[in-house]
């Protein structure tokens, strides 16, 4: 008989945050692979679970992977956790939900806090139409200049986590490509010294001259005036994705995570392309 796979949503730091649902599965499970078992074991406290551990972390997810699927395969209930927020997303966690796709196990997925949508509300740049999410950015100075660069083509607001001791480079950074750019660097969040500073690229870099406390996460307000599309261009881009046989929404995808264009952008010129493709 197969087991399954449940993937949880972990709170970000206050432990009331986690779902009743949530801990039915922890205290259920067979196994919890998690990325720090020394994190892991003061949550599983909380709910009282006293399921096994098995450290699953980026070093280590791959190998780990067939083990799991092992596991589930001689019928265990493995739940995922990472160390804050819903695993896979910019944590570890990904190739165990693939792997036991892979092998036709049952997925579950628990929702919970995230840092993502938290800090894109907090900010109040949120506009209503959406979002994107860019993971960490970049150490190297010039890979940061150009990943600045590609937010422009966006058009949306974008949330970006930073390590404590980068956002004031981070701040630097975005003010010298665009001082007037509002931003709001979120940290803390749900803890007990939570903070949202708030303001252009110019003030916060001003005001951040030293490494913050805590797990941060930066939202950046899309530009005033964003970029114009050469659309006729960029539906002449998209052709060989749609030939293929790419749907226009899965095509604007990949090249607004790109960062060529923004996605509605994007998105006519798939639709575009479509069209004078079947016309054809």
């Amino acid at each position: 008989m197969s087991g399954s796979l449940t993937v949880v949503a972990t709170p970000i730091g206050n432990l009331d945050d986690l779902s009743p649902r949530a801990a039915a599965a922890l205290c259920a499970a067979d196994v919890v692979a998690c990325e720090d078992t020394r994190r892991t074991a003061t949550l599983l406290r909380h709910v009282g679970s006293d399921a096994p551990m098995v450290p699953t972390h980026e070093h280590n997810e791959a190998s780990r992977s067939g083990d799991l699927v092992r596991r589930m395969q001689d019928g265990a209930a493995v739940v995922l956790v990472s160390d804050a927020g819903m695993p896979a997303v910019s944590d570890p966690g990904a190739r165990v939900v693939a792997a036991a796709i892979d092998a036709d196990i049952p997925v579950m997925v628990i929702p919970g806090a995230g840092a993502v949508e938290m800090a894109l509300v907090a900010s109040g740049l949120a506009n209503g139409t959406g979002y994107a999410f860019a993971g960490f950015a970049p150490r190297k100075a010039g890979e940061l200049a150009t990943f600045i660069q590609r937010l422009d083509a966006w058009g949306e607001p974008v949330v970006v986590f930073e390590g404590p001791k980068r956002v004031g480079a981070l701040m630097r950074a975005l003010a010298d490509h665009d001082p007037d750019r509002p931003v709001a660097v979120c940290r803390e969040l749900t803890k007990v010294h939570e903070e949202v500073l708030r303001g252009t690229a110019l003030e916060l870099a001003e005001r951040i001259t030293g490494p913050l406390k805590g797990e941060v996460a930066v939202v950046i307000a899309p530009p005033a005036e964003p970029p114009a599309q050469d659309e006729d261009a960029l539906a002449d881009a998209l052709m060989p994705m749609i030939e293929a046989g790419m749907s226009p929404a899965r095509a604007a995808d990949v090249v607004a995570g790109l960062g060529a264009a923004s996605r509605n952008a994007a998105y006519r010129a798939a639709l575009a392309a479509a069209a004078t493709r079947n016309s054809a």
